[in-house]
């Protein structure tokens, strides 16, 4: 996914502008850390304590060019209005936050407020079209013929959570003025891969594989995430 949102960058904004970044629901500042090494400003929000302590510790590891370039906020990614000014970012990041919250359009009105005329929106969802891959690759028949019928899941945390559909979301993000302007897979082949598993020696086969099915149809509308990736008008 950070190949695919390097793409979209590199697509849209000028070789080494420092973009102002917006990360919502950054956890532990993986892809927070990574832009700000790229040379951009980046805001992190995060309401889980513990995963704001872990994006912390892992930022006070970091060269203070690059600590300075951060800044970390506790908060919730519906109170976006509250911390900044409408227009005040170039990119904002929300991956991995909407199968935890039950109406998602608030929220994402809101963060596209926050986005700068021409500023990108990168999404990262679980995939509402291909829920009983999972099930049905592992087995299970029964789950797999009742995930057609819903979006709502449990996760491999023991959560239940809920997921999004391409055709919703993209509705959505046009009637909030960020209209989808690109769209990829995640996870198409290694969905079931159990949790710590191994990396296998050829890793980068592997992610050169699942890159290319993130791109292609018809492999992409089966991956267990969507990237979307929608720009301010």
């Amino acid at each position: 996914m950070a190949r695919q949102l390097d793409e979209q960058i590199a697509g849209r904004f000028p070789v080494g502008q420092r973009l102002r970044v917006l990360d919502v629901g950054m956890g532990q500042g993986t892809q927070a850390l990574r832009l700000a090494r790229a040379g951009h400003q980046v805001t992190g929000i995060e309401k889980d304590s513990a995963m704001l302590s872990a994006a912390r510790a892992a930022l006070a590891a970091e060269p203070e060019g690059i600590r300075e370039r951060v800044r970390l906020v506790e908060g919730d990614g519906r109170d976006t209005g509250v911390h900044f000014l409408p227009g005040s970012f170039d990119v904002v990041l929300c991956h991995g936050v909407l199968m935890y919250v039950n109406d998602p359009d608030p929220l994402l009105a809101g963060l596209a407020r926050m986005l700068a005329p021409g500023g990108l929106l990168s999404l990262l969802v679980r995939n509402g079209d291909a829920l009983a891959m999972r099930p049905g690759l592992s087995g299970d028949w029964s789950a797999a013929l009742a995930a057609f019928d819903t979006t709502a899941y449990r996760n491999r945390l023991g959560l239940d959570v809920r997921a999004d559909r391409l055709g919703t979301l993209t509705a959505t993000l046009a009637g909030i003025g960020a209209p989808l302007h690109a769209w990829y897979g995640v996870r198409v082949f290694t969905d079931t891969a159990t949790d710590g598993a191994e990396l296998p020696t050829d890793v980068s086969v592997l992610l050169a594989a699942e890159e290319r099915a993130g791109r292609t149809d018809p492999y992409r509308g089966v991956a267990a995430l969507l990237h979307l990736c929608g720009v301010r008008g």
